[in-house]
């Protein structure tokens, strides 16, 4: 008798009971790192008190980008219309979740922790995307432009706020930032469309409240 494999096509109600998983995993758990950090084996920098909670705080804003990233992604890859774009974003995720996980160590190096209202930021960025991903995928991918090229340029003002000694967490913000380039490089070549005014600008508004929060909570 022959044997038949059924391959079941997920839900949109299975993608909603993943999307919950992965968000208790990024918000309560302690993702793992499919690559090592870009800063192993560099030495730590000497820090005095001051500079030692100036980075943290500046991890921790950018632990709180990734997760926020991550939520992004979920809610867009949820309801993505084609499954190649479903996918794209699904792998640009797991390149986030490295950058998660290279965060989570830095914060833990410098004996600090991360955003105490990342289920909050979580939740946001989540219906977000949710919303991105209904107005079709072009929209959806537009927005994955804009988005990488903001967090470029912070990450840019980051590294250059950090204490020239700290090699650490400037090697870990240096490989974020060529691979946020590379998502925004991949959405645009998919057909990602330019975001009309005020998007842009609301997306920047509210990434400042995040960071203003985010450094001290």
């Amino acid at each position: 008798m022959d044997t038949f494999m059924t391959i079941r096509t997920l839900t949109p109600l299975d993608r909603l009971l993943a999307g919950i998983e992965r968000a208790l995993e990024t918000v309560a758990g302690a993702p793992e790192a499919n690559r090592p950090s870009p800063a192993h084996g560099i030495a730590e920098a000497e820090l005095d008190e001051r500079e030692r909670r100036r980075v943290a705080g500046l991890m921790r804003v950018n632990h709180t980008g990734e997760v926020c990233a991550q939520a992004l992604y979920d809610g867009q890859a949820a309801l993505a219309r084609k499954q190649e774009n479903r996918t794209h974003l699904r792998q640009a995720a797991a390149e986030e979740t490295d950058h998660l996980a290279w965060c989570a160590e830095r914060l833990h190096d410098l004996d600090s922790r991360p955003s105490l209202l990342n289920p909050v930021w979580y939740a946001g960025s989540y219906a977000i995307g949710a919303v991105a991903a209904l107005a079709g995928d072009r929209v959806s991918l537009g927005f994955v432009v804009e988005t990488e090229k903001q967090v470029e340029a912070h990450l840019a003002n980051h590294m250059s706020k950090l204490p020239a000694q700290d090699e650490r967490s400037r090697a870990v913000l240096r490989q974020m930032q060529v691979e946020e380039m590379q998502h925004a490089k991949h959405a645009r070549e998919r057909g990602g469309v330019r975001l009309p005014f005020p998007i842009p600008q609301l997306m920047h508004v509210s990434s400042m409240v995040m960071k203003t929060v985010a450094y001290r909570i």
